[in-house]
């Protein structure tokens, strides 16, 4: 705090008035000159909100009481959303269409400040964060769910930066399958947490973990089925794998006998679409560390001869040159920290005409795609969808083009 600023404690209540939202399901208020980022509000709204954190130049804080409330507010439809409960939904006392312009502001606001794009940049790439097909309203997506375990051995979700377990007696957002599930209403001694799914094929399994060995269950996507281990990454939206998928081909649009690199591949969902498209005269090469990744690439990719399965951290395969060879397009779907400016940096150099970047973290995409403008790179296309309503997350595909 300033010197001149008032001394404020933990727990003390202020009265604020609320601006524009800020990524990580916040918004942006001030209290003598300080950024408070609040909780459970919304833009324009006037609140009394209780300070839960105190740093040297910002506070955290929770809104407890709406004095003005804005138009877009709703009543949250699960009853462990709100202040000092579940901290797994940030947004579920926003209308699901200003939880998309919400997405789509922060979407924005990350290419402007981090990646450095100008207003009339970003208007003309028409920014905007879409629903997924059959989400009609937010609940009932998720599904691949884990609960935490209390002391007293019950589970439930964990409370907002804490790991003070809430026990719950049903999670709204979760797959219909998995609220079936007999998860909350026994207690589960021994176990750290319980990992649960229900596939797109219809398994559905629930683990106790530490201890329980993940089963294999089966998804399917572009008309395969894939088999694949219950804790391997998969979308978690059912509608995820094949929306992100669909704008990937449009935008990098592979041609027959092309070279393509699939990083940070996973399973192979990317791999197998762009391998169907340049064809058994082309090529792909996907990228994976993760163990059960790798093993689930090769097993579902083997009718695919023409794609490698690489077994390395994208870095160290690029800096090895374990991806070998020009390539023609790349699609890359890293992890929530991003690439990175040394990936950037080998994917600018590598003679690719288009890059399709597959994000799920806003402000680590806006990093890259500062780092691809230094390399001589532009942005020429980008789609955003909210495969995780309710939430403040998003998901979103850019096209990367060399300028020349």
């Amino acid at each position: 705090m300033t010197p001149e600023s008032p001394a404020v404690a933990e727990e003390e209540r202020v009265t604020l008035t609320v601006g524009a939202p800020a990524h990580g399901g916040h918004c942006v208020a001030r209290l003598d000159g300080q950024v408070v980022f609040v909780r459970h509000a919304l833009p324009g709204e006037r609140v009394t909100a209780v300070v839960t954190e105190v740093h040297g130049g910002y506070l955290r804080a929770d809104a407890v009481e709406i004095l003005d409330a804005s138009p877009d507010r709703v009543a949250p439809p699960c009853p462990y959303a709100g202040p000092g409960r579940c901290g797994g939904c940030d947004l579920q006392h926003v209308a699901p269409g200003a939880q998309r312009d919400w997405k789509t502001a922060i979407l924005r606001e990350q290419l402007t400040r981090l990646g450095r794009l100008s207003d009339a940049e970003v208007n003309a790439l028409d920014v905007r964060v879409a629903a997924l097909p059959g989400d009609p309203t937010g609940t009932g997506w998720r599904t691949r769910v884990r609960y935490a375990v209390d002391a007293a051995d019950r589970a439930g979700l964990l409370k907002h930066r804490s790991h003070e377990v809430v026990p719950i007696d049903r999670c709204l957002i979760a797959h219909p399958a998995i609220q079936a599930l007999p998860v909350l209403d026994r207690l589960w001694p021994g176990a750290d947490a319980v990992a649960t799914v229900a596939t797109s094929a219809g398994d559905v399994e629930t683990m106790a973990l530490p201890g329980a060995e993940a089963p294999t269950v089966r998804e399917e996507a572009l008309g395969r089925t894939w088999t694949i281990g219950a804790e391997t990454f998969w979308q978690v939206h059912p509608a995820a794998a094949e929306t992100l998928v669909g704008a990937v081909l449009d935008l990098v649009a592979p041609r027959a006998g092309e070279r393509a690199w699939d990083l940070y591949g996973g399973a192979g969902l990317f791999a197998a679409a762009l391998a169907t498209r340049v064809g058994p005269d082309g090529r792909v090469t996907l990228v994976e560390s993760a163990p059960d990744g790798v093993a689930a690439a090769r097993d579902n990719l083997a009718d695919l001869p023409w794609v490698e399965v690489v077994p390395a951290r994208v870095e160290t395969a690029l800096a090895r040159r374990r991806v070998t060879g020009p390539v023609d397009v790349v699609v890359l779907d890293p992890p929530r920290t991003g690439a990175g400016a040394k990936v950037v940096d080998a994917l600018t150099k590598s003679g690719a005409r288009a890059v399709g970047y597959v994000a799920c973290d806003p402000a680590s995409f806006a990093r890259d795609v500062r780092t691809f403008r230094e390399q001589g790179w532009r942005l020429a296309e980008l789609r955003g969808y909210d495969c995780f309503p309710m939430t403040h997350h998003l998901e979103c595909v850019g096209l990367l083009l060399p300028e020349s």
